[in-house]
């Protein structure tokens, strides 16, 4: 039997910038700049700011200030990013047997909802709705 080699986070990153490229241009605009960054799996860092115990458990992460809460006269600190955990993704992948674009859709999707500044229930709900 034949195994290949796990997707590379830049294998992840292009699944992620296709999916923004299918997202339509009126809301696509409104994430433009934001950056899209793949990093294996979170630091000890977020998992303490986010309560969790495992890395395994989060499969992506918004940084930066909701389009909600931003003002025409902030002055931007750092780019808006959504990170996306390699590592953690393909465990799901594994365990789900969901497609890999789409689960990597669907984080980047989730991680998008945080930029427009809905909640976690905001998003789950809007998901139910599909």
């Amino acid at each position: 039997m034949r195994h290949g080699t796990p997707p590379t986070a830049e294998d992840i990153v292009e699944m992620a910038e296709t999916a923004l490229a299918a997202i339509p241009e009126p809301l696509r605009s409104l994430v433009r700049g934001t950056a899209i960054v793949v990093e294996e799996a979170p630091d000890d860092e977020i998992l303490a700011e986010m309560g969790l115990e495992s890395p395994w458990e989060l499969t992506g992460l918004y940084r930066g200030v909701p389009l909600t809460q931003k003002s025409v006269g902030d002055v931007p600190s750092a780019p808006d990013t959504i990170l996306l955990f390699r590592e953690p993704i393909l465990l799901e992948w594994i365990e789900t047997g969901e497609d890999l674009f789409r689960l990597v859709r669907n984080v980047l999707i989730h991680e998008i909802g945080h930029h427009f500044g809905l909640s976690d229930e905001d998003i789950e709900r809007l998901e139910r709705e599909e």
